[in-house]
């Protein structure tokens, strides 16, 4: 890494939130969606950047399945802060239809809307083929189906280039983030010279050799004149560290979960929650959520410092599964605090 970049800090990147919407054990979407808003009105006046809802299906612990939607709702009820897609899934979707979305959803929200697109499917096969209808969107076609859906923003499309348009969407100027967690986006993204958001939240293993793929895939563009890239991190910060890592727990249970395939709401946080596991189910845990952060703003400082000379990120995308809503305004409220500082 460079001199430059180990000399980075917190303050001078920006930082956002990514928001799964998560459903509680003995809550309710609609709750979810109510907790959603008040975090993003939260985060705009912490000073966050941008944030971004995560399209998944057929997991009951996510409420952000309908993720345009969602995005409308958090951009209706804020005033500056950007809202987006962490990620899109593609795949799942006609081009056109995301275009007419994305260009809806700018219409009404001129200069705020992000689309972060995604290849994998955000949920299980058979689900997947519920969405797509057609088994051979597999995402292979990736690349194929990113051109068209760029091409429905160009406003050359109306001069008779496309004999389809996209309206709401033609002419928009709605920034396209790549998505990945592991190397295949992070090569599109620099071979395109669009932005790049790594999942390290959930695939820490691969972080630094995505990033630099990425970095050394890249060309300039008329997007972007040098790389840009962001990192999704877990964060759980409170006023201790004993209340951060047992409040982690919640997200330890929802992988766990995933494991075990028995897929739940985000349930309360637990007690000694390693006697529960498996010596299997403690390494697939650490494989998964390694570059969690859990503790006190100190120790939440120091950690996402080590990070950062570690990535040499732009921006860092936060994500805080805390089953307590109260308790989750406070993590992001001291991560607001620290990469301040």
């Amino acid at each position: 890494m460079s001199e430059n970049k180990k000399a980075k800090q917190l303050s001078d990147i920006k930082f956002s939130v990514l928001d799964l919407s998560p459903i509680i054990d003995g809550g309710s979407p609609s709750q979810s969606l109510q907790n959603t808003l008040d975090l993003a009105q939260h985060a705009e006046k912490w000073g966050y950047n941008r944030y971004w809802l995560a399209e998944h299906h057929n997991m009951p612990m996510i409420a952000s399945s309908a993720t345009s939607v969602v995005i409308g709702h958090v951009a209706a009820g804020t005033s500056k802060i950007r809202v987006g897609s962490g990620g899109i899934m593609l795949p799942n979707h006609a081009p056109l239809v995301i275009a007419e979305q994305f260009g809806t959803l700018e219409a009404l929200f001129p200069g705020r809307i992000d689309l972060g697109l995604g290849r994998a499917p955000g949920t299980d096969q058979l689900t997947a083929h519920a969405l797509r209808r057609d088994r051979r969107s597999d995402g292979d076609d990736f690349p194929e189906q990113l051109a068209e859906l760029r091409a429905y923003f160009d406003p050359l499309s109306a001069s008779g280039r496309m004999p389809i348009r996209a309206i709401p969407g033609e002419g928009s100027d709605i920034p396209i983030w790549l998505l990945g967690s592991s190397g295949y986006s992070a090569q599109l993204a620099g071979q395109l010279g669009l932005p790049f958001a790594f999942a390290s939240h959930f695939s820490p293993q691969h972080t630094l050799p995505a990033l630099d793929l990425y970095r050394r895939s890249f060309k300039s563009s008329n997007i972007l004149s040098e790389p840009y890239a962001m990192v999704g991190v877990n964060v759980t910060a409170a006023d201790t560290d004993e209340e951060a890592k047992r409040l982690e727990t919640s997200l330890h249970q929802q992988f766990l979960n995933l494991i075990r395939n028995n897929l739940s709401p985000l349930r309360p946080p637990v007690d000694h929650l390693e006697d529960l596991m498996s010596d299997y189910e403690k390494q697939a845990l650490e494989q998964q959520l390694g570059s969690s952060i859990a503790g006190s703003p100190e120790t939440v400082k120091d950690k996402l410092q080590n990070f950062l000379n570690e990535t040499g990120a732009d921006e860092m995308i936060i994500n805080g599964q805390i089953y307590d809503h109260k308790a989750r305004l406070r993590s992001f409220e001291i991560v607001a605090e620290v990469m301040k500082k």
